[in-house]
């Protein structure tokens, strides 16, 4: 069972402005500020950019407001909505980031945990 969101006054941070043209790998960070490895998960949000505006502007809204209550462990997270693709770095938690996949499922239903299964 999946906790309900924290309340939290902190708000995301925007990154620095990059060039939307550099790849991914360019600009998510891959350790945190003490040298540790970060985790990172992708999610396929199917058929987002073909929605209406204002569903797009809803989605967003509820991916953002599960960041912030996230806002202690996320590192970065970048929406493409392109590719329909949401990727985010996030310091290692003590539980693990299908906590945080799983928060952002629940209010964002149609947002599929991009998994490897065991072979």
């Amino acid at each position: 069972m999946l906790p309900e969101l924290k309340k939290t006054d902190r708000k995301l941070m925007a990154g620095v402005p990059m060039n939307p043209s550099e790849p991914l790998w360019k600009r998510a960070p891959q350790q945190d500020e003490n040298g540790r490895a970060l985790m990172d998960f992708m999610m396929i949000l199917p058929s987002l950019r073909y929605k209406s505006q204002r569903f797009i502007k809803e989605t967003i809204g509820k991916i953002e407001a599960v960041l912030a209550s996230y806002s202690d462990v996320v590192v970065f997270a970048d929406l493409n909505l392109k590719l329909n693709v949401l990727c985010v770095m996030m310091k290692p938690m003590e539980a693990n980031c299908w906590e945080l996949a799983g928060a952002i499922n629940k209010q964002v239903p149609e947002a599929l945990l991009v998994a490897q299964p065991r072979l």
